[in-house]
């Protein structure tokens, strides 16, 4: 009898084909325990998507971890002798701390690892595996590729100091052209470095169109060499390279990738659906010379591929993609809806509707009303691809978005703030009122000030003047209410404004009209 796919769900079914895939081309299954030795990932906790683990100990008195990670126990354990290859691939269970929900969370991964003597050849053909799972999913797909040669290599060009690059390349990762410069000039990085700091930004489009637009502002050796790299790639993969994109700007973690990175979208899915890359420098732990690449599925997000089309998308009959833009209610709302109106993409006057959708069909634009502290959340989970929102409310949320522009609107500065003749008793902890608690912890956590957060949603300025709080953190636009209150800014430290941010999966699929929505959004901004 055969087997009818279709009368499984996505996950189950992807999981199967994709099984025949990796054993047709010489993978062979790994199964790894459920626990680990917490010793391990302790060890090597720089090469973990994230520091927080679930422990227990076990009956025989060991300190067990539930697996956050299956590539690091894979290379611990392939130990490939010199020469071979050894080629794997898993579907496993990683537990790991969900920002959404506060809790530790299970996620369904399938992927493959290819360790060892990993030359062009095998490099090619992880990619292709890539590209190929991705083709197999059912739904429109992108592969972006890119390469941490090429962006280490100009770090190191242009003198960049190691502490300083996490935070350049999490701007990088952002697409964030005025924060990316803002950090680099106060990193002390020199214009001309600079100016090619934020030139990567714009390497990213078709494979073969980016290639020769990168070989022209090549500047150092090791950028030219993973240039090479990826022409040879692209010529390996020959067709199945077709409609891939580069991005240069595409970086990953430097203690993890060392070489080609890539990411994997689907229509519909809001983040990347595969991610992976060359992890030498975490495989050479474990075996001294080896190589190696591999990526992960994270099979959850297929199950979006069943969800029926909402019903705001139910009038699209001539096929062609509608923009929907995230609009905060208020005086931000009110500045951002005529910055985008003079930008040529109007919907009439949104205040005078209680609709809380509103559309232009001919710009095929669509606006969604909604509350200021929940734009980052539409756009960040797709159902909105871009949106204007505040910087506080951005950091304090911690989207996992591109923020494309500083729009200029809406200027003030997060402070700290308290009496005026305020002296800080170092020798207790700080007790510091605040509605942005994350924004305030990663502040203190900069200084290794010990603090004690009370949250509160109103009136904070009130908190000092009680004795509830020692200081505030707290957004300062003219500073009277302070004054008034016998407060002062005591420090200033993250400026903020409106930003145009854009969801990840949306930038790859409607890259055309968010540019050009970018576009006249600039020039509306210079008139």
């Amino acid at each position: 009898m055969e087997l009818d796919l279709t009368a499984f769900r996505p996950a189950e079914r992807s999981t199967l084909q994709l099984r025949v895939l990796y054993e047709q081309a010489g993978y062979r299954k790994y199964r790894m325990a459920r626990f680990e030795e917490y010793a391990l990932y302790q060890q090597y906790e720089s090469f973990l998507p994230d520091a927080q683990v679930v422990t227990f100990t076990d009956l025989d008195g060991k300190l067990r971890a539930i697996k956050p990670d299956v590539t690091l126990s894979i290379a611990k354990n392939a130990q490939p002798a010199p020469g071979t290859c050894k080629k794997y691939y898993y579907t496993e269970q990683v537990c790991r701390p969900s920002r959404e929900s506060h809790t530790f969370t299970e996620i369904s991964q399938m992927g493959l690892e290819c360790l060892g003597a990993v030359g062009s050849a095998e490099q090619a053909e992880v990619v292709r595996l890539a590209a190929q799972s991705l083709a197999a999913l059912g739904a429109p797909g992108v592969m972006e590729l890119g390469h941490m040669g090429f962006v280490t290599a100009l770090l190191d060009g242009i003198g960049a100091a190691k502490a300083d690059r996490p935070a350049l390349l999490a701007l990088l990762q952002e697409k964030n052209p005025h924060g990316l410069r803002e950090a680099a000039q106060k990193a002390g990085l020199p214009e001309e470095g600079i100016a090619a700091l934020t030139e990567l930004l714009t390497l990213n489009g078709p494979l073969t169109q980016t290639l020769a637009a990168a070989r022209a502002c090549c500047r150092y050796p090791g950028q030219r060499e993973a240039l090479d790299e990826l022409t040879a790639l692209q010529n390996d993969l020959g067709e199945a390279a077709r409609g891939a994109r580069l991005d240069l700007s595409l970086a990953g973690d430097m203690e993890y990738y060392n070489g080609l990175v890539f990411s994997g979208y689907l229509s519909g899915i809001p983040r990347a659906v595969l991610k992976g890359g060359q992890y030498d420098l975490l495989i050479r732990r474990f075996t001294p010379g080896a190589c190696a690449l591999g990526f992960a599925l994270y099979l959850d997000e297929l199950e979006r591929l069943e969800a029926p089309l909402p019903p705001v998308r139910e009038g699209e009959t001539d096929g062609q993609q509608w923009l929907n833009i995230a609009l905060p209610k208020g005086r931000l709302g009110d500045k951002a809806y005529a910055l985008l109106a003079g930008a040529g993409y109007g919907a009439g006057d949104y205040n005078d509707t209680r609709k809380l959708v509103i559309e232009n069909p001919d710009a095929r634009v669509r606006y969604f009303l909604v509350k200021p502290s929940d734009v980052a959340i539409y756009v960040e989970h797709g159902a909105a691809d871009v949106g204007i929102v505040g910087k506080d409310i951005l950091a304090e949320s911690g989207a996992d978005v591109y923020e494309l522009m500083d729009t200029g609107m809406g200027r003030c500065r997060m402070c700290v703030a308290g009496p005026k003749n305020f002296t800080d008793d170092e020798s207790r902890a700080l007790r510091v009122a605040t509605k942005f608690v994350n924004i305030a912890r990663a502040h203190y956590e900069q200084t290794g000030r010990d603090i004690d957060i009370i949250k509160l949603n109103g009136s904070i300025e009130l908190a000092p003047i009680l004795g509830l709080s020692d200081v505030i953190v707290d957004i300062v636009e003219t500073g009277t209410t302070l004054k008034e209150n016998d407060l002062a800014v005591l420090e200033e430290f993250m400026p903020i404004s409106a930003r145009f941010i854009a969801n990840k999966a949306s930038y790859q699929f409607k890259r055309a009209a968010i540019d050009a929505l970018l576009g006249s959004m600039k020039e509306a901004l210079e008139q």
